[in-house]
């Protein structure tokens, strides 16, 4: 079975939450028989195919961009030569340019797509968008949700209910790096072992800004890893505020990622905006048994993280609340040890990629049926 992957951007150009996860898929597909392939745009092709972990990544040049959307007629031709040769054709949404691509080339292969995210942003924009958008989910075989959560609070996905399936993103823990007693020992005499951690990119909606007014006054330890289009003003909001206890490390090295994942406290994932549909580096602390808190926005952040038992869920865009919980955390160890340990349970039970892999490839075997 041929499987061909349609995503606007993809390693090495950006690692994201979505391309770990097309990368988790093709990878443990890979072991079920199910050959994948990957076509996504990109501003440098001095390398249009490249071999990604068993797999070929096609690029195809990158024309213009607008609204964050981006464009590429060589993607056309392109499409139509790889889904010819596809068994299936499975999209990643949301991209308009794909929903175009898609009616362009009718390539009569069978179609799933997997709805990683309501558009937030852009809302006039939406409203021009909204008929291609609706007649491209209305043409499409099968859709996926990623969490229960969000197949029940996307008003888009209602509409197409009898058509979708939940299949949660999952991780494989066996792919990220070991960290050397070395490297574990810098961030231990640096950090010491009882820190709060954020890991992801600085976006508007991740909102830390809620994070810094939440430890304001406060002696807890923060870290946070990443860099984004918002950490100018995030650096010069903890500089406003006089946080002493906030360090900002920016894009860190993978091993050392998993270093502090592992050495940390509790994870802190504030995110206001239904943007954040998922969240995988809140699922990362789950897999390292770590209690999380969290802001309740409907998505699959509430699907990871269960109130009481993996950690803590707060209103959005609460400071009080999110000092609350990090409080209640901090001086309730025993407590927050064991949600760690439930957590880490949870995503044995639900989340790792051989269990996603394999409700794709069940998926897939269906719609060829």
């Amino acid at each position: 079975m041929r499987i061909l992957h349609f995503y606007k951007t993809y390693y090495p150009d950006t690692v994201g939450g979505v391309e770990q996860v097309i990368n988790q898929l093709c990878r443990g597909c890979k072991t079920l028989g199910i050959e994948s392939q990957v076509l996504t745009i990109s501003s440098d092709v001095s390398q249009p195919k490249l071999l990604i972990d068993g797999y070929w990544v096609h690029r195809a040049k990158l024309d213009f961009r607008i609204a964050s959307t981006d464009f590429s007629v060589a993607a056309i031709r392109q499409f139509a030569r790889l889904a010819a040769a596809a068994d299936i054709v499975h999209y990643h949404y949301p991209w308009p340019f794909m929903d175009m691509v898609h009616f362009m080339v009718r390539a009569k292969k069978p179609t799933v797509v997997t709805y990683h995210s309501d558009i937030v942003r852009q809302k006039l924009l939406l409203k021009l968008y909204s008929p291609l958008q609706h007649r491209f989910l209305s043409s499409v075989d099968r859709i996926v949700a990623t969490s229960p959560n969000y197949l029940a609070t996307s008003p888009v996905l209602q509409r197409y209910r009898s058509k979708t399936t939940v299949i949660p993103y999952g991780l494989d823990k066996r792919s990220y790096p070991q960290p050397s007693a070395q490297v574990l020992g810098k961030w231990r005499q640096r950090l010491g072992e009882r820190f709060f951690l954020f890991v992801g990119i600085l976006r508007y909606y991740k909102g830390l800004h809620i994070l810094l007014d939440a430890v304001q006054g406060t002696d807890y330890p923060v870290v946070i890893v990443g860099a984004g289009p918002v950490e100018k003003e995030l650096k010069a909001q903890a500089q406003r505020l006089g946080l002493k206890n906030v360090v900002f490390l920016g894009a860190l090295p993978e091993e050392d990622k998993v270093a502090l994942q592992q050495l940390c406290y509790a994870v802190v994932f504030p995110s206001h905006l239904r943007a954040e549909a998922f969240g995988i580096s809140l699922l990362e602390g789950a897999v390292y048994g770590k209690p999380m808190i969290s802001s309740e926005i409907g998505t699959g952040t509430s699907y990871i993280n269960i109130h009481g038992e993996t950690g803590l869920v707060v209103p959005p865009s609460d400071p009080e609340a999110f000092r609350a919980a990090m409080r209640y955390l901090w001086e309730h160890p025993d407590v927050a040890r064991n949600m760690g340990k439930r957590a880490e349970a949870r995503y044995w039970a639900l989340f790792t990629a051989d269990k996603m892999a394999a409700e794709y490839a069940e998926l897939y075997r269906a719609m060829l049926a």
